[in-house]
Order: C-alpha cells, then sequence, then structure tokens
C-alpha cells in the first residue's frame, strides 16, 4: 500500500513578489561601487587621470589615491567640492558624503 503524503503548497504569488524583488534589484544597481570607481577617470580629465586613480567607495566615501603631496593638496583644497557635485549629479540615487585623497 502507498504511503499517501500531505504537501502544502510553499509557491508565493509572483505578482505580490515582484515589486519588492525589483526594488531591491535597483537598489543593489544604484549603489554598485565598481560603477561610481570605473567613472573616476572621466570625472578628473584626461590631464590628472594618469596621476589619480579611484580605489574603492564604502559608506558614502569615495577613496582616491594620488601620486603626489601637491595634488593631493590641489584635490582636497580646491577640486573636492566640483567632483562632488558632478558625482552626485551623475548617481543622483546614491549618498555620496565625501571624496578622501590620499598619497599612494
Amino acid at each position: 500500500m502507498a504511503a499517501t503524503r500531505l504537501t502544502s503548497v510553499t509557491s508565493k504569488n509572483l505578482k505580490a513578489l515582484l515589486p519588492s524583488f525589483l526594488h531591491r534589484l535597483g537598489k543593489r544597481q544604484e549603489e554598485r561601487p565598481d560603477l561610481i570607481i570605473a567613472v573616476w577617470p572621466s570625472l578628473i580629465g584626461e590631464r590628472l587621470a594618469p596621476m589619480t586613480r579611484a580605489v574603492s567607495f564604502e559608506g558614502g566615501v569615495l577613496t582616491v589615491k594620488v601620486k603626489n603631496s601637491s595634488l593631493l593638496s590641489l584635490l582636497t583644497q580646491h577640486e573636492r567640492p566640483r567632483l562632488l557635485k558632478q558625482l552626485r549629479k551623475k548617481f543622483p540615487n546614491v549618498t555620496i558624503r565625501n571624496i578622501r585623497f590620499c598619497i599612494g
């Protein structure tokens, strides 16, 4: 005699799950650090791009390594506000708090 198993339906209505899934997917796309890092050379410009390198984006802070202390000073004191404005315009749905420059 075959044993009878009771099974319950564990599937959920796709229509109910889709909005939540799409929202999470959109958030992941918005906050992709690799995209923010990849745009750095075009943001800083072809003249300064070879002397700088975006290395990480964590907690709303973009970390950029620069070749020397003179460039560090220039970027920190004069260019940071402009660069932050451009980043925020390019990525309006990402919280970009700061750009941290360091020699490296």
